[in-house]
């Protein structure tokens, strides 16, 4: 149970990608990380942290999904194939699957405990805020299973942002970010037209740069160059990212620097 982190990781980059390669590319980037991390841990760089973060990490995924399945008071079939769609994305083995359920399943139970849980999750993170970030990525995906998010989802999705130190307007960009796959999902087959595709993307790309529409043209430019400089590989690098994620970070910077092509090509 130590290194599924990757994997997690990588199935939700391609999540995000919307196609089947981009999955297999996900995984195969989780994989190349969490070898990459096996390979550290059989050194002598600080093996039980990363051992622990690894550990950790894949409880706090499925426990913290089960609870949010379980928030509103029942769990619905659409939440239940959200669960084992994120697993099968994530190519775990049989007892894998198994055990990710089992920590769903105790999720959805009153008597668990989120609170240390997340607690725990801070604290082998630590600074590194990119597993943060991804990690309420993954419990939006849940939440948004049946299409929207209630109240008590939105309780709970709060909790878990000041835990691991995401503030307000991070939460509002991340939430921005799903919002918009979980849109180009349900919009795949309602057939828009190019036009409507152009609007929606457009508007997307305003959410990806976390602006208003109404952004001076600086404005917009200082949102690109602060995310750019935030997200740059080499900066990561820089700070401990492992190699074999630079391709995910470079991703990243992809798809800002895509929302920022197509605010300019339409203003132009």
């Amino acid at each position: 149970m130590k290194y599924w982190a990757g994997k997690i990781i990588g199935a939700t980059i391609g999540f995000y990608s919307g196609s089947f390669l981009g999955l297999v590319l996900g995984l195969l980037l989780g994989n190349a990380f969490d070898q990459t991390t096996r390979r550290r841990i059989s050194g002598p760089e600080r093996p039980a942290s990363l051992g622990m973060l690894q550990t950790v990490f894949f409880q706090a995924t499925f426990k913290v999904m089960g609870r949010m399945a379980k928030s509103d008071g029942r769990v619905t079939e659409h939440e239940i194939n959200m669960a084992r769609k994120i697993m099968a994305r994530m190519a775990l083995k049989e007892s894998q699957r198994l055990e990710a359920m089992r920590l769903f399943n105790e999720g959805k139970s009153p008597e668990t405990q989120i609170e240390p849980l997340l607690q725990d999750l801070a604290e082998v993170i630590g600074r590194q805020s990119g597993l943060s970030q991804m990690f309420l990525e993954i419990q939006l995906m849940a939440a948004y299973a049946d299409g929207q998010l209630n109240s008590v989802e939105r309780q709970l999705l709060a909790k878990i942002s000041r835990y691991l130190s995401i503030s307000p307007i991070q939460f509002e960009i991340i939430h921005q970010r799903v919002r918009i796959q979980v849109r180009y999902s349900s919009q795949q087959g309602q057939g828009e037209t190019k036009r409507q595709q152009a609007s929606s993307a457009l508007v997307d790309a305003y959410k990806v740069l976390g602006v208003e529409a109404s952004a001076s043209e600086a404005e917009v430019k200082k949102a690109y160059r602060r995310l750019m400089s935030q997200h740059h590989p080499d900066k990561l690098l820089a700070k401990g990212l492992p190699e074999s994620m630079m391709e995910m970070a470079k991703q990243r910077t992809q798809q800002i620097q895509q929302a920022y092509e197509q605010i300019k090509s339409a203003r132009r």
